[in-house]
C-alpha cells in the first residue's frame, strides 16, 4: 500500500497537494492518484467554466504522472473511503479545511472510515509551499 492518493477541491490549491504527493510517492516506490469528487448540487471545481478547469486537472496529473479519477456523488466520504480501498491506498494527501471544527470532524470521519493502516495528512498551505519551493529550486 504504497500508494498515495491526493484529494483536490480546485484548482488553486491542487497544484501544492499534488506535488506534495508526488513527492510521497517516489518515496515510497508508489503510484500517484489525484482525486475530485463533486456533490451533484455543485459545480464541478466550483468555478465558472468547469470544462476549463479539468483540463487543468487533466494536463496536471500528466505533468506528475498520476492518474486522475472525478467522480459525481452526494456521500463524498464514504466515495473518497471506496476509491482508498478500491486502489490499495497507502497515504491520503488533504489540503487543511478553512472551515475550522467542521472541517476537523470531517477528517476524523474519514479516518475512522479508512481504518488505522492508511495515513491521512493534511497539509498546511505554508508546508505545501516550501516543499514546492525546494521542487522549484532543485
Amino acid at each position: 500500500m504504497n500508494n498515495v492518493l491526493v484529494c483536490v477541491t480546485q484548482q488553486q490549491t491542487c497544484d501544492r497537494l499534488i506535488t506534495y504527493g508526488r513527492k510521497l510517492a517516489d518515496e515510497n516506490g508508489g503510484d500517484l492518484m489525484i482525486i475530485h469528487i463533486a456533490s451533484y448540487e455543485f459545480k464541478y471545481l466550483a468555478g465558472s467554466d468547469d470544462g476549463e478547469a479539468l483540463e487543468y486537472l487533466y494536463q496536471k496529473s500528466l505533468e506528475y504522472g498520476a492518474n486522475l479519477t472525478v467522480i459525481r456523488s452526494n456521500n463524498v466520504l464514504a466515495t473518497l473511503a471506496s476509491q482508498v480501498e478500491k486502489n490499495d491506498i497507502g497515504k491520503v494527501v488533504m489540503g487543511v479545511h478553512r472551515e475550522g471544527d467542521n472541517g476537523s470532524d470531517m477528517t476524523r470521519e474519514l479516518k475512522a472510515m479508512i481504518g488505522g493502516d492508511v495515513e491521512l495528512i493534511t497539509v498546511p498551505e505554508e508546508e505545501a509551499d516550501d516543499v514546492q519551493q525546494a521542487e522549484q529550486e532543485a
